[in-house]
């Protein structure tokens, strides 16, 4: 029977828990017309996962397998024309469902839901095999490893919306762009994007090794945000003989990034907000307002959004920065780790987890529950 990675319940509040992980088996399912059954190669975790395994995430729920990335090959195709082309193929899932190509947001009245963990989409990655409507997936980049492959749906997704869409004004050559946080996969991905289109990308980090590390990867340079003042050390690195403020700002962490925007983005410049780790508000000033600086949520994208994503990829040979690789779906001590590398912040790129034979070997000897 194929397994399934999840949370087992315990006692204790949201924020204060901390599921333990579980391994499950779940009833193996026939593709209808218009499905198809993916054997999993490998998956990735994303901070959501932890933020399920705290129950700090919405409709955080059991006995769903967690992960929303995806990579892994077609075993079984329904009858229509839009599962048969994926026949035999390695294919990467979008992360989501519920949003087509609407360019404000999901159309679906549900709202965009997004796999792995909650009770509002009942299918996770962090199995050995699923079934999934062919309308959720894609060709997988040929010049990628399943490793890789599995490392991008999420953070691919995310970056392009707010860098390509979000601050599409700012992505071309010569254009000024600060992302902040760099390290996670979000970040490195908007990172990636930016120098693909010739951007001068900057970065900020709390850790110089980080920093370093984008800058090997094409950002023209950096600063730590623990420094009294980084943002006048930031402009100061501006190339000479041009504008020396910024078109905008990518970031996911919120807190005082409209007050730090005010001292470095041009007249009108654009945040571009991802994410709120520091907190789930920041406040937005006069002085804000009279610089005509606009801030723009992004969360996920469109189905459009996750093609175009692709043949960017495709077309740049774009390859996600994977920070660490567990081997096999049961190695449950290991996966630990990597959320462990999450709690701290250690991870330079994405944390995956390889589906191996003998995870498959043992599906056929598995019982109701592991």
């Amino acid at each position: 029977m194929p397994t399934a990675l999840t949370i087992r319940k315990i006692d204790g509040k949201p924020g204060q828990i901390y599921y333990p992980l579980e391994l499950i088996a779940t009833p193996p399912t026939k593709p209808s017309s218009s499905q198809l059954l993916i054997r999993i190669s490998a998956f990735a975790l994303n901070h959501r996962d932890l933020f399920i395994r705290q129950h700090l995430y919405p409709g955080t729920t059991f006995s769903v397998p967690l992960c929303a990335d995806g990579v892994g090959v077609v075993t079984s195709a329904g009858s229509s024309p839009s599962a048969q082309q994926y026949h035999n193929k390695r294919v990467i899932l979008s992360p989501g469902t519920g949003w087509k190509d609407n360019p404000h947001g999901p159309e679906d009245p549900r709202g965009y839901r997004i796999l792995g963990g909650t009770k509002v989409l009942e299918l996770g990655t962090a199995v050995t095999e699923l079934v999934i409507d062919a309308d959720e997936v894609a060709l997988a980049p040929e010049h990628l490893s399943d490793v890789e492959a599995a490392a991008l749906p999420l953070v691919g997704l995310t970056a392009w919306r707010a860098t390509m869409v979000k601050a599409a004004n700012a992505m071309h050559e010569g254009g000024n762009v600060l992302i902040t946080g760099i390290g996670g996969g979000v970040a490195i991905m908007a990172m990636l994007f930016a120098v693909a289109k010739g951007v001068n990308m900057y970065v900020t980090s709390g850790s110089q090794e980080k920093i370093d590390r984008a800058v090997s990867m094409g950002a023209k340079g950096g600063v730590s945000y623990k420094e009294e003042g980084w943002e006048k050390k930031l402009l100061a690195m501006l190339p000479e003989g041009g504008k020396k403020t910024f078109d905008a700002i990518i970031d996911g962490s919120g807190g005082d990034i409209v007050d730090k925007g005010v001292k470095l983005l041009k007249a009108g410049g654009i945040i571009s907000v991802y994410g709120m780790t520091i907190a789930p508000k920041m406040n937005f000033s006069m002085a804000a307002v009279l610089k005509n600086i606009e801030v723009r949520g992004s969360t996920m994208g469109s189905k459009k959004d996750f093609e175009d994503m692709l043949a960017f990829v495709n077309e740049k040979k774009i390859r996600p920065v994977v920070s660490r690789v567990v081997k096999r779906l049961k190695n449950i001590s290991e996966i630990d780790g990597l959320f462990e590398d999450i709690k701290q912040a250690k991870q330079f790129g994405k944390l995956v987890v390889e589906v191996t034979e003998e995870d498959r070997m043992e599906d056929k000897s598995s019982g109701s529950k592991l």
